[in-house]
């Protein structure tokens, strides 16, 4: 009943899962390259100010597939699982897909408009037109956002507090260009509250009955006493 119940979540959010999947295998051809491989690798898949001015489309697409750091894998994994597949599962894959692709594309664009900007003004050094800019957090970041939505009333305005003082702190207190990508990116899964419409909230009432299915289903099958081997 378990590896049903697992295979039936899977199935429920197949984006979430192919993602986190490809993510998996480049995080491995990280971990098993050279040093020089690697620093060529995770510059030629950043989506920075020089990746974008000689491949703008390759660049936005290919740095939401790699992570800087493979020992950070399973965080991802577990991130995926808390914010992407709940919200695939709850508006559906291509709704979902839309969000945090748009999202994605939008803070990486905004987020390196204003390291040009700075570099311009030279608030920022030239070396940052070929920053390291790769990773999964914009598009985690906007499932954060639209996930307020699935949040039942009180809960909704505690979890929007905790998401809006997690990516608006670090803003606040002279933060980066990641920091202004993940704003915006929660900004936009804010903003797109039109896609859960006629999709229900969470009824927290009701898990504690799930929790005892699920833990009456992983358990195993009590062994008769005619079933049972002998001595």
């Amino acid at each position: 009943m378990a590896r049903s119940g697992i295979r039936s979540w899977i199935r429920s959010s197949p984006g979430t899962h192919i993602w986190l999947l490809v993510i998996g295998i480049t995080s491995l051809v990280i971990a098993a390259a050279s040093q020089d491989l690697e620093r060529f690798l995770l510059h030629r898949t950043s989506s920075n100010l020089h990746q974008l001015t000689k491949h703008p489309w390759q660049s936005l697409l290919i740095s939401g597939f790699w992570i800087e750091n493979p020992s950070s894998f399973l965080l991802y994994a577990a991130l995926f699982e808390a914010l992407h597949a709940n919200v695939e599962r709850w508006i559906g894959t291509a709704r979902w897909l839309f969000t945090v692709g748009f999202a994605h594309i939008a803070a990486t664009l905004i987020s390196q408009e204003i390291v040009l900007m700075s570099i311009e003004d030279h608030s920022l050094p030239r070396s940052m037109r070929r920053v390291v800019d790769i990773g999964v957090s914009y598009g985690l970041a906007a499932s954060a956002g639209i996930l307020t939505y699935r949040m039942p009333r009180p809960w909704r305005w505690f979890y929007l507090a905790g998401v809006v003082l997690f990516f608006g702190l670090p803003l606040a207190t002279g933060g980066t260009f990641t920091d202004v990508g993940h704003a915006i990116a929660v900004s936009i899964g804010l903003g797109f509250r039109q896609f859960t419409h006629g999709c229900p909230a969470w009824d927290f009432a009701r898990v504690p009955e799930a929790l005892r299915r699920a833990v009456a289903a992983a358990r195993p099958d009590p062994v008769s006493r005619r079933d049972a081997p002998g001595p």
